[in-house]
């Protein structure tokens, strides 16, 4: 699912897709947040959210993913903060922030 740029959100129906690896949600740049389904995708490693300029912020439950070993938040222009659960992760190898402008630090738990 990429370059929908004038798609506000994501259908919650995709939290069923319980065995994607793979989710890219490029330059949706009218997107303000996650779907909440998103915890559902168990078997997600790839989650690019890149370009979404209006992203303002990652739900907390977002730290069930257990399996995410790449998150791409390059361009969330709005994106104010990560959420401290993310540092569950022991898969993470990837995490990409740069030009994050509003985002001003990273909580002490991920590491």
């Amino acid at each position: 699912m990429s370059g929908f740029f004038k798609l506000k959100e994501v259908p919650t129906s995709i939290g069923e897709l319980t065995i994607l690896q793979e989710l890219t949600l490029w330059q949706y740049s009218k997107l303000k947040e996650l779907f909440t389904s998103i915890d559902q995708l168990m078997a997600l490693q790839k989650l690019n959210s890149s370009g979404c300029f209006e992203l303002k912020e990652l739900p907390t439950y977002i730290g069930q993913l257990m399996a995410l070993q790449k998150l791409n938040l390059l361009e969330c222009y709005e994106l104010k903060e990560i959420p401290t659960s993310i540092g569950q992760w022991t898969a993470l190898h990837q995490l990409y922030l740069f030009q994050c402008s509003k985002l001003k630090e990273l909580r002490a738990s991920i590491s």
